[in-house]
């Protein structure tokens, strides 16, 4: 079986490289290498999810599920340096790259640890969840971020999800209505849904 970037420690060789990125109006400088999501430049999914999101009223954590190399945590967490962010994956190569991101950007409130889906995730009451979810590990994998985001988030705190129409959206707007009862789509662009949903 050919290995992926949800892969928890990638073989393929390193090859880092360092570039810069605007997201949400600040310029990040990103160090990415071989066996990450994404090791060239921001995805533009990873990219419109980042830029959509709207922090909601609720109080509370905010966690970005399958964090990579750290775009969209670290985005957040530079908007929101008041809200402390968890940021977790299942690759140790993205989140050695996430923590030496947070720390070369200067973003000191993201808690950056390995987590399967949300299985390492002991904390409780989030106010936003995010996740650009990795459609190639199949179905089942995508749909227990969703299940594990509904027990995690607080009343009223919302799951955000970037998602190709050619990749499952339909699939997942159903799984969503399902756990949540409601689903809205932010913004459609190029093929791309971004989905807001609440925990009611």
């Amino acid at each position: 079986m050919s290995e992926h970037y949800y892969s928890e420690n990638p073989k393929v060789k390193s090859d880092p490289k360092e570039w810069s990125a605007e997201l949400r109006g600040k310029t990040f400088r990103f160090k990415t290498d071989a066996g990450v999501f994404s090791k060239g430049e921001v995805d533009f999914g990873s990219q419109l999810l980042a830029e959509a999101f709207v922090l909601p009223e609720t109080e509370g954590l905010i966690l970005d599920i399958g964090c990579g190399y750290g775009p969209i945590g670290l985005s957040i967490a530079a908007s929101f340096p008041e809200r402390s962010v968890h940021m977790v994956d299942v690759n140790e190569r993205a989140l050695a790259l996430a923590a030496h991101n947070a720390k070369q950007n200067g973003i000191s409130n993201a808690e950056i640890y390995p987590s399967d889906a949300l299985s390492d995730v002991t904390a409780e009451g989030f106010a936003a969840i995010l996740t650009n979810p990795p459609i190639r590990a199949g179905k089942e994998t995508v749909f227990k971020f969703y299940e594990g985001a509904f027990s995690k988030l607080k009343d009223g705190g919302e799951l955000w999800i970037v998602i190709q129409k050619k990749q499952g959206a339909p699939s997942t707007i159903d799984c969503l209505t399902g756990l949540f009862g409601n689903v809205e789509t932010v913004v459609k662009k190029k093929g791309y849904y971004i989905l807001r949903v609440e925990k009611n």
